[in-house]
């Protein structure tokens, strides 16, 4: 692919310098004016603009930094130069659009805008940011169908083509059928999925894992979302959440116990934070653990509601925040992490019992997408949980919040590699759809918009890739500090899956809303992803603002 439209990595490295300058000035402001971040609720709007500004800049240059490393290693074709300039371009573009309008409230103004995009600077932006860029890319992305080329090492690409064979093979054929009825997800995925170690990703070796890094898992994570985001691709994040939590914080007794067991696929875990009427604020939780012997057995007793469980029927276990000290004024400090044993049951409700008189009632909530997983309200009565199934047993104590909160970060990374691939069926949908179609005379890719469309999704994807495995690396190397990198990953990937799959959806014209085809599903699919593990504006605000402006 070769032409003079394309801007180089030279020029998105000048833009993303620009773009850094006046985040830099703008970060200081916001950190004076929150107090450094103690005072981000009374300026919310204020601190969200500079939060997502701040993840904008941080993508351009993980997608800079990639392609030029691709580059180095002669890996680099002009795709995916062109694309890597072009997206990060855009991204500063949508940064100084951003900020424009706050330049005032932080004190700045118009001079700050000026010394750090002066006038040729904002002429290298449009430049790098005409609509001749786009349509380049779009048409050579279209050209090869919008397949995902992206170069890795030798052994993480053999770990995406074989899980992208077995998607393909095994979850995309039942797909639009699991969706259109709202079906289970069949017991052969989860079979196949533990025969091939998709849910010990994450696991020690010495607990019976495989433990080839969070890129692998983002890799596979991605590739079944690819397939179905709802049938496979979400089927191995709530072990994630549970491995990462027992890893942090659960005694040896109990990591040799659960981790070989989740590890095999032996139990399907369902997460259990969320209550009817607490969202966001986990540290509100209420439902109740007190303390109980009961049939002999040293433990606690459960009772109250819980919503959004995800796969709860299924689920042979909950991980269950649970407040084990009554006190409401310790907030966080008063929940305690469980695990709780189920019998597995596949329908959209379901009533389980305990001989010694606990019931715990599940049912099903009705939702437009992500079906296959299934949401399900909960109500325990009088369930009982053993003292050794305290994540950390008595050490655990107060400790849940804390513990989840790790597993969260891992969730919402996983999550990312979610919307990287249903963002990625989006754009080969649209880009065959586009080939094959006739209007007016000649195929749709041969107009000017769909080329433009084509290529801004291109580009908008290759940042979300290069973000979310920038993160995965990142946790690899020190899960706590990379926390709030995997936030804003999670964040922007999650938009940008939106806004690619009601684009390819624009794209397909009036069968895009027809579930003959698998951008409707897509559409709707992704609509879920900047709600779950972190809804986007307490994510901003809570996460990653706090964590730019408390610096």
């Amino acid at each position: 692919m070769s032409s003079p439209a394309l801007p180089s990595l030279a020029d998105a490295r000048t833009l993303l310098a620009a773009a850094d300058s006046l985040l830099d000035a703008a970060l200081a402001s916001a950190k004076a004016i929150t107090k450094h971040g103690a005072a981000i609720d009374d300026h919310q709007v204020l601190s969200e603009r500079v939060a997502y500004a701040a993840t904008e800049a941080r993508a351009a240059r993980e997608l800079i930094e990639y392609a030029e490393g691709m580059q180095k290693e002669g890996r680099a074709d002009a795709l995916l130069l062109g694309t890597a300039a072009a997206g990060a371009a855009d991204l500063v573009g949508s940064l100084v659009a951003r900020l424009s309008p706050a330049l005032d409230d932080l004190g700045l103004g118009d001079a700050a805008l000026e010394q750090s995009f002066p006038a040729v600077v904002r002429k290298q932006l449009r430049a790098a940011s005409n609509e001749a860029v786009f349509r380049a890319i779009g048409r050579e992305t279209a050209k090869r169908r919008g397949r995902n080329e992206t170069p890795l090492d030798e052994t993480l690409e053999q770990v995406r083509a074989s899980v992208r064979e077995f998607a393909e093979k095994e979850i995309a054929p039942h797909a639009e059928h699991i969706h259109r009825h709202d079906d289970l997800i069949p017991e052969e995925f989860i079979t196949k999925m533990a025969e091939l170690g998709y849910f010990g990703l994450s696991v020690p070796e010495e607990f019976g894992g495989t433990e080839m890094g969070n890129l692998a898992m983002i890799l596979t994570t991605e590739e079944l979302s690819r397939a179905s985001l709802a049938a496979a691709g979400s089927l191995i994040t709530r072990p994630e959440i549970l491995t990462k939590a027992l890893m942090a914080g659960g005694t040896e007794e109990q990591k040799k116990f659960w981790l070989p067991k989740i590890a095999a696929g032996e139990l399907m875990v369902g997460i259990s934070v969320t209550e009817p009427d607490i969202g966001s604020d986990v540290a509100g939780v209420k439902c109740r653990a007190d303390r109980a012997t009961v049939g002999g057995v040293d433990g606690w007793v459960v009772n109250g509601p819980k919503s959004w469980c995800t796969f709860a029927g299924r689920a042979n276990v909950l991980a269950l925040l649970l407040r084990t000290d009554p006190d409401m004024s310790k907030g966080a400090k008063g929940l305690s992490l469980f695990i709780a044993e189920k019998e597995a049951h596949r329908g959209h409700a379901f009533t389980c019992t305990q001989k010694t008189g606990g019931k715990l009632e599940g049912k099903a909530d009705a939702t437009v997408g992500y079906r296959g997983m299934h949401s399900y309200t909960l109500n325990f009565e009088n369930w009982f949980v053993p003292a050794a199934n305290l994540v950390g047993q008595e050490g655990g104590l107060g400790k849940g919040f804390y513990l989840q909160m790790g597993g969260f970060a891992a969730g919402r990374l996983q999550t990312g590699g979610r919307a990287c691939g249903l963002a990625q069926a989006a754009l080969e949908s649209a880009c065959v759809y586009v080939l094959d179609r006739i209007q007016f005379g000649k195929a749709t890719v041969e107009y000017g918009l769909t080329q433009f469309m084509i290529g801004k999704m291109a580009a908008k994807l290759a940042a979300s890739r290069a973000i979310t495995y920038a993160a995965a690396v990142a946790m690899d190397e020190d899960e706590r500090k990379a926390a709030p990198l995997a936030a804003q990953a999670k964040l922007l990937s999650c938009d940008i899956a939106v806004t690619i799959t009601q684009d390819a959806q624009l794209l397909h014209g009036g069968w895009g809303y027809a579930e003959e085809y698998p951008i409707s599903r897509y559409a709707v699919d992704a609509l879920v992803l900047p709600i779950f593990e972190g809804v986007k504006p307490i994510l901003e605000l809570r996460v990653v603002a706090k964590s730019l402006l408390a610096e």
